[in-house]
């Protein structure tokens, strides 16, 4: 596996990012435990969940399998870089959701409770959140870093002025700040190389994509199909119908690579700018063992040229639109 620092930090983090997301609602926790284990076997030492995930009747249940494992012993928390988020609501009352102060410090002990640990490595908000000011938020940060809870901070779903407002508000309180902001990003959906990545870059972030396949249809979905091996129904057969052309081509340039699709889609990502770790989010033992062999793809300037042909991003704003 190879590691880079996360953003501008002295914190070594693995390429690749295990996802968490399908732990209890889709994938079994003993299921959840290998995953886990396969990923310290092959060093991936970075992993990402939220306060929020394991279903609509039982959130927090992802936390509570993590939490699980981790005491097991055998130095699993110890060899793990360990991201959660706060942001969502997890009950009807007031303050049990977004980022006032009151929520942060109480999200965050429960969090610490279901993952069995005195502390996060990374603590993401998971969206923005237009009522509460910045000083509020990095007064609660810094108390929960003075008091051992948590060591670095990052953001999710943030637009590239939310990064700046963030960034300049940790600046005024002598604060660190963001260290990374988690987007989706994909070569299908490449909106954030409009302002969010040239953001990250000036203050020194790392982007962790999500949903790097966007939802399989960059994992080889034309060849499944014609192969009967998947079938689409509604909103994914109007995605695959809308994208046809270009995913043909794409599948194409993967097999005259001699790559699968969904690994080449990987790598293409750690290629691109800023990019610390896309999140490969498995929900059974075989598609994580698939995504490890994109971190040994190394693609040539014609072939990120030719997937630019095909999948075409974005310049900077405002050249990407204006002179």
């Amino acid at each position: 596996m190879q590691f880079t620092q996360l953003g501008r930090t002295g914190l070594k983090v693995s390429r690749l990012c295990l996802g968490t997301m399908n732990f209890g609602p889709q994938t079994p926790e003993p299921d959840a435990h290998r995953i886990m284990d396969s990923a310290h076997d092959n060093e991936i030492n970075f992993f990402d969940t939220a306060n929020g995930y394991g279903g609509p009747d039982h959130r927090g249940r992802t936390e509570e399998i993590i939490g699980r494992w981790f005491a097991t012993g055998g130095g699993r928390r110890e060899r793990t870089v360990l991201a959660t988020k706060v942001y969502g609501d997890m009950g009807p009352w007031p303050n049990e959701g977004k980022l006032s102060a009151l929520n942060i410090r109480r999200a965050l002990d429960a969090s610490l409770k279901r993952l069995q640990t005195d502390y996060v490595d990374l603590y993401q908000f998971h969206h923005i959140d237009r009522n509460t000011p910045w000083e509020e938020i990095w007064q609660a940060v810094e108390v929960a870093v003075q008091q051992g809870k948590l060591l670095y901070s990052g953001s999710s779903n943030f637009a590239g002025w939310h990064i700046t407002q963030a960034q300049e508000a940790a600046n005024r309180r002598g604060y660190l700040g963001l260290v990374s902001e988690q987007s989706l990003y994909n070569l299908v959906q490449r909106s954030i190389e409009l302002e969010v990545i040239p953001a990250a870059q000036h203050y020194g972030i790392g982007i962790i994509p999500w949903s790097p396949l966007h939802g399989g249809l960059l994992g080889g979905v034309i060849k499944k199909v014609n192969e009967g091996v998947r079938r689409l129904e509604g909103r994914a057969a109007q995605a695959v119908e809308e994208h046809r052309e270009q995913l043909t081509a794409y599948e194409d340039l993967a097999a005259q690579l001699g790559h699968e699709p969904g690994d080449l889609a990987l790598a293409w990502l750690l290629h691109q700018p800023a990019v610390t770790a896309p999140i490969i989010g498995p929900r059974i033992q075989e598609q994580f063992d698939g995504a490890l062999r994109a971190v040994e793809i190394t693609l040539d300037q014609a072939t990120l040229d030719r997937l630019d042909e095909i999948f075409p991003g974005h310049k900077t704003a405002p050249e990407d639109y204006a002179w």
